[in-house]
Order: structure tokens, then sequence, then C-alpha cells
């Protein structure tokens, strides 16, 4: 996951944290106040307890759902019991607070819960809260049960939505994931057919010297061989660091797949340093410009198409996002025995704002993942965004 990916999971975890400690504050509070005013009637203290599980199971983290049957459950028998035996007292606040409680434990377990335990937990939690009135009397039961019938229905609403939201996400991650092994799957036929095709070519040069008569000396022998052996070597280590990746993706149509790998209509030319100058020199607002360090030697093919992967999605998101930035500055240099990518602008994020799926990143992650590399996103000290994508790329 990229490091933009890693900072969002965080500050949702620490805001999460920090509102149910809020709550947790508040409804403390609350029900402390609900204990003193009630220290005289211990149908209003037991009221007071329900409602303290109630919001507990609001907030709790670890087995929630244990906790919503359970709050459930209280509430549902504290009701039948007081509403035959006891008859409460009709201004105890803390019912107040329970119900609350139990409308928000609705809510999550609609958006949480698995589906095999969501509809009778989600009854239980319904059937609980429209209930609590007849701890009084039928009277107030008919007249409470209508407006707790629409806060029940908003839990509920809040529930589905968020969990439509979830399960959109969820689609929408794995479209950018699927998509992205297939487009690893062709430069994986564009790298090997490349290779593949030098071998074919040499071998076809060997036999056809022979064929001639031409004698061959052991050096040229040698030379020949040597390509050969390379241009095969290259090929494993191309198949080696893709196919993990698309261990996964066996899902993906394969017919089409194939269509666009082998239909003989258009293949995708093999990724180089040449076709990222020409990405960066078409890239004029705002201007880019490209540096690369001497000695970068030759980078292996699934290295390069990378890398111009890597620019590309980068300088889409600055025309997406950085219109006011006035310049891009786009460098592949060596760093050991890798290969460091960076673009980075200096624009503020000001002016245009297109609209995008957000996941263009997480599709980089899979790729630079899946050759071993490292891959950062965010902004920089000095103002303005970066993206860096460290691959591994040999000895060059």
């Amino acid at each position: 996951m990229s490091d933009v990916g890693a900072r969002l999971d965080r500050i949702h975890s620490v805001g999460g944290c920090v509102l149910r400690a809020a709550y947790a504050g508040f409804a403390g509070l609350y029900l402390l106040a609900c204990v003193v005013a009630s220290l005289s009637d211990a149908a209003a203290l037991w009221m007071v307890v329900v409602a303290a599980v109630a919001n507990v199971a609001a907030i709790s983290g670890r087995r929630f759902v244990v906790w919503a049957a359970g709050a459930g459950t209280l509430s549902a028998f504290s009701t039948l019991y007081l509403g035959t035996a006891v008859r409460p007292d009709f201004g105890a606040p803390s019912l107040f607070a329970e119900i609350g409680g139990l409308l928000i434990v609705l809510a999550r377990i609609v958006w949480k819960a698995r589906r095999e335990q969501l509809v009778p937990i989600a009854v239980l939690l319904g059937v609980a809260i429209l209930a609590t009135p007849l701890r009084w009397s039928v009277i107030a039961a008919a007249l409470f049960t209508a407006p707790l019938g629409i806060t029940v229905a908003i839990a509920l609403g809040v529930g589905l939505y968020l969990r439509a939201l979830d399960a959109r996400r969820a689609r929408s991650l794995a479209a950018a994931r699927r998509d992205e092994r297939l487009e690893l799957a062709r430069d994986l036929h564009d790298f090997v057919a490349h290779h593949v095709t030098g071998i074919v070519v040499q071998a076809q040069a060997a036999r056809f010297a022979a064929q001639s008569g031409a004698g061959q000396t052991q050096e040229q022998l040698d030379q020949m061989f040597g390509g050969i052996e390379k241009a095969g070597t290259e090929a494993l280590t191309s198949m080696r660091r893709m196919v993990g990746l698309l261990r996964d993706a066996q899902n993906v149509n394969a017919p089409d797949g194939d269509a666009v790998a082998d239909g003989g209509s258009t293949t995708r030319p093999v990724g180089d340093l040449a076709q990222l100058q020409e990405l960066v020199e078409g890239f004029t607002h705002p201007p880019a410009a490209l540096a690369l360090a001497p000695g970068l030697g030759t980078l292996p093919p699934e290295v390069a198409a990378s890398a111009h992967r890597v620019v590309q999605e980068a300088l889409t998101n600055i025309r997406k996002h950085a219109a006011d930035a006035a310049s891009v500055r786009v460098t592949v240099a060596r760093v050991g025995r890798d290969v460091e990518v960076a673009v980075r602008d200096d624009g503020r994020g000001r002016g245009r704002r297109l609209p995008s799926g957000g996941f263009g990143l997480t599709g980089l992650s899979e790729r630079v993942g899946a050759l071993g590399g490292r891959l950062r996103a965010g902004p920089r000290p000095e103002g303005g965004w970066e993206v860096v994508a460290v691959l591994p790329a040999g000895d060059g």
C-alpha cells in the first residue's frame, strides 16, 4: 500500500478512537447523573444498568456482535419484566440514553455485521427499541411507537448506506487491481515475446551459418550462445517478477486477454526510456522536464515499463488536481542496485479539480510491489507533491 493510503488509515483509526472516547465520556456523565437522580428507585437504577450496557455496546470494538446481541436481549427482557411487574417512573431519564445507544448499535450492525448475523440481530434490536414504551403503559406505547419507528428506520438507512459505500469501494479496489493485473499480463506477453524473438533470431543465424558452411570461430560461437543465454535469463526474470501478482487474476476473462495479446491487431510496444521522454515532452500544462541521471545502463523491460506507468499516473494526477503548479520535474536515477523514479511539482492543489476514481495509486502499488519495489506519494516539505517509486533493476 502507498504511504498515502497507510496515512489515511491511521487518521481514520485515530479519529474513530477520539470519537468513541468523546461519546463514552458524555454517556458516562449522563448516566452518572441518572444514578444520582434514581437512588431511591430500584427499577430506575436497573434501567441505568441496561442503558450502560447499550452504550458500551455502541462503542465496543472487539466482540461487537456479542455486545450488540446482549444489549438487545437485556433491553427486551427488561421491558417484558418492568412492563408487567414494576411500571417504572415515566420520567426515567436513562431511557433516552438506552434508546440512543441501541440506535447506534443497530446502525453499526447493519453496517458491519456478516449477512448471516445481520437480520436476526437487527430484528432483535428493532423490537427492543420499539417495545421500550411498554415499560410504562399501552397508551405510552401507542404514542411513542411511531416516532421510535422513524428513528429505527433512520438508523437502518444510515447503516445500509455505509454498508453500500464499503461494498462499492471494495468493488472499485478489486476492479483497479484486476485492471492493473490485466495490463501486467499484456506486458508479460510483450516482454517474453521480445526476448524469445531475440533467441529465435540468434538461433536461426547460427543455423544459417552452419548450413552455409561458413566456419565459426570459438569466440563467435561463445558470443552467439551468450546472447541466447542472456535473452533467456531476462525472459525468466521478467516472468518471475510478474507471475506472482497474476496468480490472483484467474477470474479475468481469458478470451479477452488472449485477444489483446495474441490477436495480432495491436500489440503494445515494450516500454523504454525513449517513450518516457516522449511522454514528458508532451506534458505542457504545466511544463514538465525530464532528467535522466548518467550511468542508468540498460533497464529490464518490466522496470522501464513500470517507470513509464508511474510517470504517466503522476502526470495525470497533476493535470487533474494541481492546476496551479508552475513546473514539474521528472527524474530517473540509480540508487545503488535500484532505480528511483520521481515526479515532483510545486503546486498547492488549487484550481482545477477534475473527477477521479482515486485508485490510480492502488494500481501502481500493485505493480511496484509485484516487482519488489516501493511506492511513496505525499506532500513535499517545501511545498507541492511528489510520487517516488524505487524499482529493483539489478546491476544494469
